[in-house]
């Protein structure tokens, strides 16, 4: 007996769809391995920059060195936040240790 269109149709589908499902679940994977390589060759470069004493080259952070520089510790605190999106504690974190660079 020869299997219908439709149930060729029906086969087909049955078999895409875990095939799909495989195929995706191994793309995420690889974008989390890749996001997870990303943060750790992020965190080698800052080391590298910090004991080279490397800044990040950043317009915006340049008013932000002002405000610090100025005792305006609060409005520093902000402006960082604006800027980088950060969350209090890394900005508050970011402005004091931008305060005791020279």
């Amino acid at each position: 007996m020869v299997p219908s269109k439709e149930g060729l149709t029906d086969i087909a589908v049955y078999l895409l769809i875990p095939l799909l499902m495989l195929v995706g679940w191994g793309i995420e994977r690889r974008i989390e391995q890749t996001g997870r390589r990303l943060a750790r060759i992020e965190r080698k470069v800052d080391l590298v920059m910090e004991r080279l004493g490397i800044e990040e080259a950043d317009p915006g952070l340049d008013r932000i060195r002002a405000l610090v520089r100025d005792g305006k510790r609060v409005e520093a605190v902000k402006a960082y936040r604006r800027h980088t999106g950060a969350g209090l504690k890394e900005a508050v974190d970011e402005v004091d240790r931008l305060g005791n660079r020279p």
